[in-house]
């Protein structure tokens, strides 16, 4: 009996084990059995249209209808109004990423370092233009930026200007509906950066002599430099590829990678080239935010001083 007994203790015991083992293998698992299915979701929505628009670019269909490797796509689009297009779109996301970091930043600062109790309802009137339509944005500037539009009925009244200014459809309407845009894309990242800053370091700062420029430069800047690279580059990526506001604000006459790549693809007979031209701009979009990350890494070692480690 007392076999049996000390059998079944045995037996509860190596259950009690493997059960514990199995619970603490799930908790720590837990994280990857909660982002499988937004892996799942970018496989078959992400990752797999890729590769299926890579394969696409680099085969043609012969006489025959099969399916043979060529570069021919590639060759139709290498002339300079492409590249010129690609060029242009990075000198228009560039300029949009820096002109919301030269507004961004002051903005994060006031808020993280000025806004007191306030900061919440800074962060909502921050946050609140996207809970609307994005085209109910377009529309809305359409009225601020026309000839009869609010900002010229203002300048007039004021005696700032004789005849309305000539805004929309212009490059000059485009940037501001970009900057607008996606401001928050860039404030927000050096918000959150900003806010959890250590005030006594400036305090340290000052007090061994330094002046507010030092400290900018050598303790705030490169405490929030991983804040800024990444606010920047959730502005210049999506502004690489940017269409609608162009296409709406612009008034067709700025072509950028967007608005060539949409024209292909919904095109009868050049799907393909689209899909060529995607993976040529996407190609010269990775070079470029390589040599930014670089560029970014180099600067935070001047600010610092470590260039020579």
């Amino acid at each position: 009996m007392s076999e049996i007994t000390e059998t079944v203790a045995l037996s509860l015991k190596s259950t009690t084990s493997k059960w514990k083992a199995f619970v603490s293998m799930l908790k720590l698992e837990t994280p990857f059995i909660i982002g499988v299915p937004a892996i799942v979701w970018q496989l078959l929505f992400f990752y797999i249209p890729i590769f299926f628009m890579i394969t696409t670019s680099f085969f043609t269909y012969t006489d025959t209808g099969a399916l043979s490797f060529s570069i021919e796509h590639f060759t139709h689009i290498w002339k300079t109004s492409y590249l010129s297009t690609i060029g242009s779109s990075l000198i228009f996301s560039l300029s949009t990423a820096t002109l919301c970091f030269a507004i961004g930043f002051p903005l994060a600062h006031f808020i993280a370092f000025r806004g007191g109790k306030y900061k919440t309802i800074f962060l909502f009137l921050l946050i609140v233009p996207f809970w609307t339509n994005f085209l109910l944005h377009i529309y809305a500037w359409f009225f601020v930026l026309e000839k009869e539009g609010f900002l010229n009925t203002i300048l007039l009244n004021l005696g700032v200007i004789d005849n309305p200014l000539r805004i929309l459809n212009t490059h000059v309407a485009t940037m501001i509906m970009m900057v607008y845009y996606y401001l928050p894309f860039m404030t927000l990242p050096i918000y959150s950066s900003l806010d959890k800053f250590d005030h006594s370091l400036i305090e340290a700062s000052h007090d061994l002599g330094a002046g507010k420029f030092q400290t900018f430069r050598r303790i705030l800047l490169p405490i929030s430099m991983n804040s800024i690279r990444a606010g920047f580059f959730l502005v210049f990526i999506p502004a690489f590829g940017e269409f609608v506001i162009p296409e709406l604000m612009g008034g067709d006459k700025d072509f950028y990678v967007g608005n060539v790549i949409a024209q292909f693809i919904l095109g009868d007979e050049t799907g393909q080239l689209g899909t060529a031209y995607t993976v040529l701009s996407i190609s010269v979009l990775l070079l470029t935010i390589s040599v930014a990350y670089l560029g970014f890494n180099k600067f935070a070692k001047v600010l610092t001083g470590r260039t020579s480690q």
